[in-house]
């Protein structure tokens, strides 16, 4: 059965990468078409054109921190690995075909769209199903395992509802459900600490992101949406734009404008933060 590596471009994904190596290691990237969040704002167009030939669709920028290309393009040498990179609908695309509504914790659908189900497609056309994915999850993480376990039947075998044909008259799709993947914990079952994996990388020539996933995650609460906001103000004005555009918002305890009003708060550090604050997707 074929071995997969989900990364996500954070610290604890790569130490998998790194110390669990898979048959296919895959990544899928957040894109928007906004030209004003033009990655690293057009001062290094030549890795620019290198992801949109990796991703095989046009790479304008992400909401994600620039910085997130250059750590996948490090892991590779690092590990002496390759990463399959793979990328959905743009966010822009994926808010307007679900009618321009904005995600939230409670339609948590740009995970949805952007995250699992490009890596679904790239493995249901690349490889036989189901797989045996590993997941980045740390010890003090049982409960997001648990919440991924239980998607699965008594055999550990989780599916995945997609397009299977077509009806007999040919006009509406038929929807079915596929075997899709084993989740397999490696990190949780050789009890890896987080201080295993943030030493180990202490002295490596990877560059990694502040945080990975969008700056602007619907999962992050609004003290530390704040917080990350001084850090990448123009990634965030993107989630303040679709918030006027659309009379809708991302996070149902404050508008992100006004998010980004609160200002610096410098008395915080990361250490107050969790990694439910932060926004940790799951996928």
């Amino acid at each position: 059965m074929i071995t997969v590596n989900s990364i996500s471009g954070g610290k604890t994904s790569a130490y998998l990468m790194k110390h669990y190596p898979a048959n296919i290691n895959i990544f899928s990237l957040v894109r928007v078409e906004d030209k004003n969040n033009l990655w690293m704002k057009g001062k290094d167009e030549k890795i620019r054109q290198l992801v949109s030939d990796k991703i095989g669709k046009e790479f304008i920028g992400t909401v994600e921190m620039d910085e997130i290309i250059y750590t996948i393009l490090d892991l590779e040498q690092h590990t002496g690995q390759g990463v399959n990179w793979v990328s959905g609908d743009t966010f822009e695309e994926v808010i307007k075909k679900h009618g321009n509504y904005l995600p939230n914790k409670m339609a948590r659908f740009c995970t949805t769209d952007m995250k699992i189900i490009p890596i679904f497609n790239f493995l249901k056309e690349n490889t036989e199903l189901p797989v045996r994915m590993r997941i980045g999850l740390r010890p003090t993480e049982k409960n997001r395992m648990a919440n991924i376990l239980e998607r699965a039947d008594e055999n550990g075998l989780e599916y995945f509802k997609t397009i299977v044909g077509k009806s007999k008259s040919g006009k509406q799709n038929k929807w079915g459900d596929v075997p899709y993947r084993y989740a397999e914990f490696p990190l949780i079952q050789d009890n890896v600490q987080k201080d295993t994996i943030y030493n180990y990388w202490d002295n490596q020539k990877v560059r990694f992101a502040y945080r990975n996933n969008c700056v602007g995650c619907v999962n992050r609460n609004p003290l530390f949406l704040s917080h990350i906001a001084q850090k990448d103000k123009e990634s965030f004005n993107w989630f303040v734009k679709q918030e006027e555009k659309t009379g809708n918002t991302f996070n149902t305890e404050a508008a992100y404008k006004d998010i980004l009003r609160f200002g610096v708060q410098n008395q915080l550090f990361d250490e107050d933060f969790d990694d439910c604050d932060s926004g940790y997707c799951g996928i």
